[in-house]
């Protein structure tokens, strides 16, 4: 939260994966387009912190422990179910890729270019929430 500050700023997820160089490099010519690596231009920090989350979809989600129920607490439930939703769409999709032979690496960075997706929704909504709020008051 504190590297990116306003989520809003980023009109699309698309956006806010390019900033953290979770997109891949391309060099085009004419009809030609030939994608590599990821870029890596963004922030580093952030994108390390997203890979590093991504890793841990390796492993199946469990039920709700105590201490993330007590997180979970003063979330609009909306945004647990959505949370919820996500950790399992992640552990299908690295298992599913795992299964036709792509590469962790390739997994790792897919998945965390989608959590970025997940992460944009959520904080824009919330963003949005308390922009109505503080325009009521």
């Amino acid at each position: 939260m504190a590297e990116i500050v306003q989520f809003s700023r980023f009109e699309k997820a698309f956006h806010l994966m390019a900033y953290l160089g979770l997109l891949p490099s391309e060099s085009s010519s004419g009809k030609r387009i030939s994608r590599g690596a990821i870029s890596k231009m963004g922030n580093t920090r952030v994108r390390r912190l997203l890979v590093e989350a991504a890793l841990k979809y390796r492993c199946a989600p469990n039920c709700a422990s105590v201490t993330l129920k007590r997180r979970w607490k003063d979330l609009p439930e909306e945004i647990v179910e959505h949370a919820w939703k996500a950790q399992l769409r992640f552990n299908r999709r690295y298992h599913r890729m795992r299964s036709k032979g792509k590469p962790v690496n390739v997994i790792t960075i897919a998945i965390a270019r989608e959590l970025v997706g997940f992460i944009w929704a959520i904080a824009t909504q919330i963003e949005r929430e308390s922009n109505q709020k503080s325009q009521v008051a």
